[in-house]
């Protein structure tokens, strides 16, 4: 079923998972027991990431090096397919313009047609290592709203796809400012999107001020918040770090409160994220989508608490 039916039909929210494809080497009995703790609360669809493919270069017998791919993970469209054989739910395999021709795309999205997979998420995705900007892949798109036109013409206005595109609650660190973010995002929009989810945020306000500039700018699709509970100490610092995102004084003084009891911090991160979760419930949003990162045990206390 198409995300977009499932918003519009869904009479009350509802939890949305994200998760990491593993390592090569996990079995598929492995992958799907992973997941099956959450199975418990009848998620409408799974995410799956992708991220670009890597490469490496070795040194040859005759002292010259060549290029060779290196793929850590499981694909994310196996381990959709594994997901969906083994739970006959839904799932969104993420695309991104990184690492990806137009032509490669278009070879993508017909094996996910083939499949009966619906839905997807079109991101542009992350720089490369060692990278300032992104450098888009010769003979490729360069934003994501050009992914989400690429497949839309695709479909050739067949709706074969309900498309998903990420938001910046906090703005993409990349914009100069929160007005040309949200105009952005609305390009993703225009271009075809169906929701938005958002990246995760650790205050409330910073989504309820999005939801607001997003609905003055025009946009009128589903916002999805995205939730992430922290888990450990160093968190505090590489979040920010990473994902260009404030962590609120009174969770960042509780977990340095905490020191070294990591219990007390994983407790801390989980309490956090229930409250936040009750709070955007309350407020009536369509759905809360989690980053679960491979993890269960936080996700499931959260959900069994929420919902």
């Amino acid at each position: 079923m198409k995300i977009k039916d499932i918003l519009k039909d869904s009479a009350r929210p509802f939890p949305s998972l994200e998760i990491v494809p593993p390592m090569k080497g996990i079995t598929n009995k492995e992958l799907i027991e992973s997941v099956r703790p959450f199975m418990e609360f009848k998620p409408r669809y799974i995410n799956v990431t992708c991220h670009r493919d890597e490469y490496e270069y070795r040194e040859e017998m005759n002292g010259t090096f060549s290029r060779h791919l290196v793929r850590n993970k499981v694909s994310e469209v196996a381990v959709c397919c594994a997901i969906m054989t083994a739970y006959k739910i839904d799932v969104v395999p993420h695309m991104i313009c990184g690492g990806n021709t137009a032509d490669e795309i278009d070879n993508k999205l017909s094996d996910l047609k083939f499949l009966g997979i619906e839905n997807i998420m079109a991101l542009r995705g992350d720089c490369t290592a060692g990278e300032k900007r992104f450098t888009p892949t010769a003979g490729g798109y360069r934003y994501a709203d050009e992914l989400v036109s690429a497949i839309r013409n695709f479909e050739k206005g067949n709706g074969i796809f309900s498309i998903g595109v990420g938001g910046y609650p906090e703005k993409h660190f990349e914009a100069p400012n929160m007005e040309t973010d949200i105009a952005n995002l609305k390009k993703k929009v225009d271009a075809g999107a169906d929701y938005i989810v958002t990246q995760m945020f650790f205050d409330n306000r910073y989504y309820y001020d999005y939801v607001d500039r997003c609905r003055k700018a025009g946009i009128t699709v589903p916002v999805i918040p995205g939730l992430k509970p922290l888990t450990t100490a160093r968190q505090i610092s590489l979040l920010p770090e990473s994902f260009s995102i404030d962590i609120p004084v009174e969770l960042t003084s509780e977990i340095q409160a905490a020191g070294d009891d990591r219990q007390a911090v994983y407790r801390i991160g989980t309490d956090w994220c229930i409250a936040q979760c009750k709070d955007l419930l309350a407020h009536g949003v369509p759905a809360v989508h989690f980053y679960t990162m491979g993890k269960a045990e936080n996700i499931v206390r959260i959900l069994r608490e929420c919902f």
